[in-house]
């Protein structure tokens, strides 16, 4: 009795470890995209104004998107990254890069969107040549905002940055700051509301917009036209080659989106496909 126990407690395990075993390869296999309707996560702002239009020219070729907006930089990472979104749209290389390596995530850039030219404001001073020396500057406190802000301030001559720490640079590595300028960090989408308490302040477009700010005609200093940080379309790496991207970037690339930004936007965000 006691050796038919032992056989059938083996029969068991084996079958329960060969079940595992096939959960775990059937897990390993990438869940294509649906080709009919992407959930797709936006910012607030320009981004979710724009793919509200793409929406529009992807549904004339069978193809629904369905949006979520957020509010802030991290969930739309973390949210894709989980499966709870299948691509997102706000985001520049630099920050893609970083997000990746702080959470030990996979995600992969599938096509050019728009150019959201960052920009300096000031509540009380007309050029950026009149900041006074210690004048007080908001900077975004997310790591590759804030390093673009420095940049565009060190491209201005107000600042040099450190050689080697110029593409992550923080306001540590200041290498000259003639006018003792005060760098103060502050979340992204609070500094449009703190910029009356500041001297001076670089915010994200879609911040500024949201603000009533126009980056064209507000601003005291415009990142320039040549910048690095254009925006992409992002998903997970598995899904990178699925076959309905293709319809999402003609959509979203189209004639008739290029068209609804030049005019919705005049020039504060910028159509960035086009060699």
């Amino acid at each position: 009795m006691k050796k038919w126990a032992i056989i059938l407690s083996s029969i068991l395990l084996t079958g329960f470890l060969a079940g595992c075993g096939s959960d775990s390869a059937s897990g390993d296999e990438a869940e294509p995209l649906s080709e009919e309707k992407l959930l797709i996560g936006v910012t607030a702002g320009p981004h979710e104004q724009i793919v509200e239009k793409v929406k529009e020219v992807a549904a004339e070729d069978g193809l629904e998107l369905e949006l979520k907006v957020f509010t802030d930089y991290v969930l739309p990472n973390t949210s894709l990254a989980e499966g709870d979104l299948d691509v997102n749209s706000y985001q520049h290389e630099p920050f893609l890069n970083q997000f990746n390596e702080d959470h030990n995530t996979d995600l992969v850039k599938v096509g050019k969107t728009i150019l959201n030219p960052m920009a300096v404001y000031s509540d009380e001073f007309g050029s950026i040549e009149d900041l006074p020396n210690g004048a007080k500057i908001g900077l975004p406190n997310d790591p590759t905002n804030g390093s673009r802000a420095l940049f565009i301030l060190e491209e201005a001559g107000l600042i040099k940055l450190i050689e080697d720490k110029r593409e992550t640079a923080t306001i540590y590595d200041l290498e000259e700051n003639p006018k003792e300028f005060e760098f103060i960090e502050l979340d992204a989408a609070q500094i449009p509301k703190q910029l009356s308490e500041l001297d001076a302040a670089a915010i994200n477009t879609n911040f500024a917009l949201e603000a009533g700010l126009n980056p064209k005609e507000d601003s005291i200093l415009l990142e320039s036209s040549n910048s690095p940080y254009v925006n992409y379309l992002v998903v997970r790496a598995e899904n990178e080659n699925d076959p309905v991207l293709e319809k999402l970037r003609n959509a979203y690339q189209s004639e008739e989106v290029k068209k609804f930004i030049e005019e919705e936007f005049q020039g504060s965000v910028l159509p960035s496909w086009e060699e």
